[in-house]
């Protein structure tokens, strides 16, 4: 599903890779947590794997496409949620999800039935003709996840995706997530909240200062480690745990 092979990525001015050598593959029908304490790399990452940045080494596939090379047909196959809800904020909550339906080429008939559903499910269907710049944070946040899903993509990706939701929608988040498993599909996301990592992903991975320092299922994980939880895996791998 998602193919990444020692990818390495550098900014202007700095001599410290932003990522460095990261190496990783995800599987259908799993839902993969992203870890790391600020500035680790995840965003950077994520940008990388939909297409928004450019990187100098390495190789990323989606579906068997390469990025570089096949970029348009990479992320046909891609839904994305960003933390920074960069969405056009003038149109309405249905204009916005038509224009990205209309991107991926989704028809009329089937837009409309997966929009009625994620709308009913976040409890937004009453702003669905409202423009986005009223909406709330959470709300944003909520018409960016709809408008990721129009296309119903093979690998979705989210990076902080449960930042401004509620209880209630952050739980059908998590629902969504594992539906989308179910199907067969895979889910990529970063986050701080451990314990929605710890309950929900099949496996992890924890990234410190550009590096992949952990990959894998989570019990076997604590059993290499030797604790028995995420947090003191995350504090011991990231350095916040002084002994």
């Amino acid at each position: 599903m998602l193919k990444i092979e020692n990818l390495s990525k550098s900014y202007a001015k700095s001599e410290v890779k932003a990522v460095d050598g990261l190496s990783l593959e995800l599987k259908p029908g799993e839902i993969f947590g992203f870890l790391g304490p600020n500035g680790a790399g995840k965003t950077t990452t994520i940008k990388i794997l939909t297409g928004i940045l450019q990187y100098e080494e390495g190789s990323v596939s989606v579906c068997g496409y390469d990025l570089k090379t096949q970029s348009n047909d990479a992320k046909r196959n891609i839904g994305y949620v960003s933390d920074s809800h960069v969405i056009y904020d003038k149109l309405t909550g249905r204009e916005y999800v038509d224009f990205m339906a209309d991107v991926y080429g989704v028809d009329i008939a089937t837009r409309k039935e997966r929009a009625d559903r994620l709308l009913e499910k976040f409890e937004l269907t009453d702003a669905f003709d409202s423009q986005i710049k009223t909406y709330s944070h959470g709300m944003k946040q909520k018409i960016s996840i709809i408008g990721a899903l129009i296309h119903n993509p093979n690998l979705w990706v989210l990076d902080e995706p449960m930042t401004g939701l509620d209880p209630q929608s952050a739980f059908q988040l998590k629902e969504l997530m594992r539906a989308h498993c179910a199907e067969g599909k895979t889910v990529f996301f970063s986050t701080h909240v451990l314990e929605v990592a710890e309950k929900i992903c099949d496996r992890i991975g924890i990234i410190v200062k550009g590096k992949l320092i952990i990959a894998g299922n989570l019990e076997e994980i604590k059993a290499a480690q030797g604790d028995s939880s995420l947090e003191d895996i995350f504090l011991s791998v990231a350095g916040g745990r002084h002994e």
